[in-house]
């Protein structure tokens, strides 16, 4: 049975006034086919004159059957974050540069709107990372990530210091720039520039990337995504380092504070549409198979 997408919610680049035309002639579409709309609240304030129903990003996850993302690979992180707690699905339209995670050309947008619409579409589902910071037996910030999760050194040339477990059992004590916990979806982001492994997005596993270790022998390492990882900041000088969430969300640690890195339990529904091949992407991003 197709999905029935009667109310869709339009999610655009955040604090980006270009997109404000794309995505009012997909409002315009959608309400010419008969759908009911709704715009993300904070995209909404840069719409000069529009006539959609505004709404908040959970109101999108409870009264809509598919949110549009516009923009780039970052703008769907944000929405993905917000979303995937609903199980609503995503669809990108690329205005950016990379799209990995959004492959929706403008060019082409509404003959494969309408295709996709019509049920004429990829389903793919993909795992997010879910972090807790404990410090003194109190959680001082948690919440998911699509792409990763980054312990990393904060303003100082220094390294830092912390501990690694995984499932109970002692990893690594490290000294380097930081650790990416990754999902396969992050396999092309951050962990990728770190030396990390492509991973196909269908693989139940997650990646630990360490960066700039000061053992060259502490090399990434694919784990169940299964697995429960604890990263323990170092003992000494007060640590100079904070955490991040798909690079957008940071939250600064001291040492001793407690890092818990699982498998979140909700998955992010992506459309694609009709044709989508991975390995596609990878090339043309990547630009494999490109002669010098």
């Amino acid at each position: 049975m197709p999905e029935h997408f009667d109310t869709i919610g339009l999610i655009g680049k955040f604090g980006d006034p270009t997109v404000a035309e794309t995505l009012k002639d997909i409002a315009g579409f959608l309400q010419g086919l008969g759908h009911e709309v709704r715009v993300d609240e904070d995209t909404a304030n840069h719409l000069v004159t529009h006539d959609i129903t505004i709404a908040s990003r959970k109101q999108i996850g409870q009264q809509c059957d598919l949110a549009i993302v516009i923009g780039g690979d970052g703008t769907l992180l944000d929405a993905a974050r917000s979303l995937a707690g609903h199980e609503i699905p995503l669809l990108g339209v690329n205005l950016g540069r990379l799209g990995f995670l959004v492959d929706i050309p403008r060019s082409d947008l509404e003959q494969q709107l309408t295709d996709i619409l019509k049920g004429d579409h990829i389903v793919e589902e993909r795992a997010l990372l879910f972090c807790e910071i404990e410090r003194n037996g109190r959680t001082l910030r948690k919440g998911p990530a699509l792409n990763d999760i980054v312990i990393h050194k904060w303003d100082v040339a220094r390294m830092i210091e912390y501990t690694t477990h995984i499932d109970g059992r002692l990893v690594h004590h490290h000294r380097s720039d930081g650790l990416i916990v990754a999902t396969p979806t992050g396999s092309t982001a951050y962990a990728l520039s770190g030396g990390g492994p492509l991973v196909h997005p269908s693989v139940d596993a997650t990646l630990m990337v360490p960066i700039c270790p000061h053992t060259l022998s502490n090399r990434p390492i694919v784990i169940p995504a299964a697995s429960a990882i604890e990263v323990r900041t170092g003992e000494g000088p007060k640590a100079q380092a904070q955490v991040t969430w798909d690079g957008q969300i940071h939250q600064r640690v001291h040492d001793g504070d407690v890092i818990r890195i699982s498998t979140w339990s909700h998955k992010l529904r992506l459309l694609h549409p009709q044709g989508y091949d991975y390995y596609q992407i990878l090339r043309a991003k990547l630009h494999w198979s490109e002669h010098p």
